[in-house]
């Protein structure tokens, strides 16, 4: 049974069950009781066989299901002539499990925003002509037009010379985002300029996008560790009602009474609050860009004690950039990156590509260079401007020179020092080095306000290097050197001091990622392992967007459990009333209902956290 025709059928029992109310009211009003109670029972029944319908379903699927208090309070009523109380509960049934499908679709709405927004096909270029093609078509190297208001459905890199995407469907970001020549586009992003030409990198199926919505759609599915307890204690408050009622009946004498109780006793808090407030909570934090798989990765975050970061790529940025200019001869700093930057333009070495890009962030205009001979891992020699210039290690381009004595340099651990030449005089040095993330120490003091309370940092790279990077950050703990089994062994002995978090960006990290109670990937690439085996997908390469989304998780696991302890109480204290004979039947219903309804409202508060952010 789909989703639309159960919506649909819940809407028509609503209709019914009220329809049976007002029109039997007014035959009881015009003083025709026995009409009125034929029409209380005949907008009654529909709803108790769809009740009925659904308990057998659940029972053949070895579920049993809490809505059976629901069946004996309309059963007990009818039977004992209490019929508007049966019509009371049918209305306030029918109308319960409607706004609870409201309630939950309207907390889904981030996440079903983002399957919304999955294009179907795309205009590709070819052979001088436009072609609009279906997405499992596209291969990598096709060159596509990207119109305004477009979803880019592929990863690509932009061919045009800039392009003004909007991002926020995918991180949150309220603010377009400008992309120059040659930047990297992600799928998903809606182009909110002028049209663009996007050369494909990855076929749709592999594509960011792609790998966000397997990811929402395996989360829609998840029920979380919560939710199972609460249907376990729905079980126990089962039990005790009927039991209470029972009782009642028993030393009373009174079965009305015990009517009374079985109306107000349906656990609806519990049925209701867990889900929905997670389920919120898991919209709320797509919406900062922070995708959770489901509603027990959600609950799990929210318990997590100790946190586990690798370095590369996730504490730090990932890609070596310039630190430090250096000069060695007549030449400025300003000239030393040009000359540099202007002759690796002809490289693609990861350091070369760091060179240009920091030229070209400083809006330096460069030459195309002339006569370029690379020596592959060593540098790279060539004209700019007329002058000769050599770039690379300092031993390759002291190789170079007039002299072979190589200048003696003290940098920090993981540092990589660039040597550039002009016209065989040393000109000076550029200083790379993997950095640290901005705001790091804001977010891991962040991290510690949000419950926190041990924070390691676990790395392949050199005990030197991982100190550097992390001096002053106030860690518990750094662990260097590590195989992927050692971050495996970290993980699980860390385990034994409370849930850990791990996060990390690369295939080394998967095994530790699934080690972890949470496991948390930096961006969502395609089908990337770490992806594939984390819990929690950053869908930016941006580490700050950590604290949101473990604020969200507590945030709404709070609001679950205060939903579910306030509205329990009220209906045990209900019952108490019930059985004591200061609620009719009639009564009981009016107050379930709105019981019902606050729990259901406050769940929803769980859409309006409001994290902190920290960019």
């Amino acid at each position: 049974m789909n989703a639309f025709f159960q919506d649909r059928l819940k809407a028509a029992l609503m209709v019914i069950a009220l329809v049976g109310l007002v029109v039997g009211l007014g035959l009881w009003g015009a003083g025709l009781p026995d009409a009125a109670a034929l029409v209380w029972s005949a907008g009654t029944l529909p709803v108790l066989a769809s009740l009925i319908f659904d308990i057998m379903r659940s029972l053949r699927a070895g579920e049993i299901g809490i809505d059976i208090v629901a069946v004996l309070s309309m059963s007990a009523a009818l039977f004992f002539g209490e019929t508007l109380a049966a019509a009371v509960v049918a209305v306030m049934y029918a109308s319960g499990t409607l706004l609870e499908s409201f309630a939950e679709g309207r907390a889904r709405r981030e996440m079903s925003d983002l399957l919304s927004r999955v294009p179907r096909t795309a205009t590709r270029h070819r052979d001088g002509a436009l072609d609009e093609v279906p997405l499992d078509a596209i291969e990598p190297g096709d060159l596509l037009l990207i119109r305004q208001g477009d979803v880019a459905p592929v990863d690509g890199t932009l061919v045009s010379q800039s392009a003004l995407l909007d991002q926020s469907a995918l991180t949150g970001e309220a603010m377009p985002v400008r992309l120059d020549h040659d930047q990297d586009v992600m799928s998903g992003a809606t182009n909110a300029g002028d049209a663009f030409d996007l050369r494909v990198t990855r076929r749709a199926a592999d594509s960011t996008y792609a790998g966000i919505v397997r990811l929402v759609e395996a989360a829609e599915k998840s029920k979380a560790p919560m939710a199972r307890l609460a249907d376990r204690y729905s079980l126990v408050f089962l039990g005790v009602t009927v039991a209470l009622a029972t009782a009642v009946w028993w030393f009373t004498g009174d079965p009305i009474r015990a009517v009374a109780v079985l109306v107000i006793a349906t656990p609806c808090p519990l049925i209701l609050a867990v889900p929905v407030a997670l389920v919120a909570g898991l919209s709320r934090a797509a919406h900062f860009g922070v995708l959770i798989k489901g509603a027990k990765p959600l609950e799990a975050l929210a318990r997590i004690q100790t946190l586990i970061l690798d370095k590369t790529g996730t504490l730090t940025d990932g890609r070596p950039q310039i630190v430090l200019i250096e000069t060695c001869g007549a030449q400025t700093q300003d000239e030393v990156l040009y000359f540099a930057a202007a002759l690796d333009q002809a490289s693609k070495h990861p350091i070369a590509r760091a060179i240009v890009a920091a030229a070209q962030a400083r809006d330096v205009a460069l030459p195309a260079p002339t006569h370029v001979v690379e020596t592959p891992g060593d540098g790279v020699v060539g004209m700019v401007d007329g002058r000769k210039i050599v770039v690379g290690g300092v031993g390759f381009v002291t190789a170079q020179l007039a002299t072979t004595q190589a200048p003696e340099i003290m940098h920090e651990p993981g540092a990589v020092t660039v040597a550039v030449a002009v016209d065989g005089q040393l000109a000076g040095h550029l200083v790379m080095a993997d950095a640290l993330r901005s705001g790091t120490a804001a977010l891991l003091s962040g991290l510690r306000g949000a419950g926190i309370g041990r924070i390691l940092l676990a790395t392949g790279d050199r005990r030197a290097v991982a100190d550097a990077v992390t001096d002053g950050l106030g860690l518990d703990g750094v662990r260097a050197d590590l195989t992927p089994d050692q971050k495996v062994l970290l993980v699980l002995t860390e385990r034994k001091n409370g849930p850990v978090m791990m996060v990390g960006d690369g295939v080394n990290d998967a095994p530790a990622l699934a080690a972890a109670d949470i496991g948390v990937a930096m961006g969502a690439r395609g089908a990337a392992a770490s992806a594939e085996a984390a819990d929690v997908v950053l869908l930016v390469d941006q580490l700050d967007r950590l604290l949101p989304g473990l604020q969200i998780a507590r945030g709404a696991r709070r609001i679950a459990m205060q939903s579910v302890v306030a509205g329990i109480g009220l209906s045990v204290a209900g019952m108490i009333a019930a059985a004591l004979g200061h609620l009719t039947p009639v009564e009981g219903a009016i107050l379930q209902e709105a019981i019902d309804v606050a729990v259901i409202l406050n769940a929803l508060r769980a859409l309006r956290i409001r994290p902190t952010t920290l960019s």
